[in-house]
């Protein structure tokens, strides 16, 4: 079977979401991951002439879902999001867990429940296309804050990616490049491949553009919170080499807290 290559537009939401459509070229199927805003959404979709057939919600957050009910109204798409988040999503008109298995015509993916972030945030890991719709679990060179619960349930969500292959394509909901590279280089600064990150997303960021998405490959050579068995991070918040990782990412996720 040929393998399946979705085609994907990234575009700026409200002042530093990304919003993401992803269209299936063999039946025409496009999902929006999230509506951060709904006027950013109906003009990428205009831009592009796809016709939206799909929300899928990564979590229940404003900044992800405030632009629905005008999307909803406007092209008829049905909105997927996690059963958790209760009815803190508009006009829902499925509900997915662990486990559950989602499609966008022809394109399949699982669901995982990543919470930490906050309780109901899933990902949609698409296996066959290589991508995973990560939300604000995993950032280029971050992760998001901890809302809900202990930061070692973001770290257990976060160690989910790491078996992945490294070619993964990793889409995340929000822009914080610049600044995770600061905090990043701070907690390692002698990391090569983390300078030259940082380098690349000034670039990028003087153009215009933001990186994202990323691959796994490159977050585990960079990004500090997936980081957390090295020990030179160990060391940077003042623990021995071969400490508990979800200490360390702990350690790590206070440390951002106050950078």
């Amino acid at each position: 079977m040929p393998e399946i290559r979705p085609e994907i537009r990234t575009f700026p939401c409200r002042s530093d979401n990304i919003g993401v459509l992803m269209r299936d070229p063999e039946t025409g199927a496009c999902a929006a991951i999230d509506v951060p805003e709904a006027a950013a959404v109906l003009r990428a979709l205009d831009e592009t002439g796809w016709r939206l057939t799909d929300i899928l919600v990564t979590h229940r957050h404003g900044d992800h879902v405030e632009g629905i009910p005008e999307v909803k109204a406007r092209t008829g798409a049905r909105v997927t999001a996690p059963a958790k988040a209760g009815g803190a999503v508009p006009q829902v008109d499925a509900t997915v867990r662990e486990g559950d298995v989602v499609t966008v015509g022809s394109l399949a993916a699982a669901v995982w429940e990543t919470p930490g972030h906050c309780d109901d945030h899933v990902t949609y890991w698409f296996e066959e296309a290589g991508i995973a719709f990560a939300g604000d679990t995993l950032f280029t060179l971050g992760c998001g804050r901890v809302l809900e619960g202990p930061p070692q349930v973001l770290w257990r969500s976060l160690a989910r990616f790491l078996p992945l292959p490294d070619e993964t394509v990793i889409y995340s909901g929000h822009d914080y490049v610049l600044s995770n590279a600061s905090f990043a280089l701070a907690a390692e600064p002698e990391n090569r491949n983390l300078k030259d990150r940082a380098a690349l997303a000034e670039t990028a960021k003087a153009e215009g553009r933001f990186l994202v998405p990323t691959t796994l490959g490159e977050e585990k050579a960079t990004n500090p919170f997936l980081r957390a068995t090295e020990p030179a991070l160990a060391r940077a918040v003042g623990m021995e080499p071969g400490a508990d990782p979800a200490a360390v990412f702990t350690a790590l996720r206070e440390w951002k807290n106050r950078f």
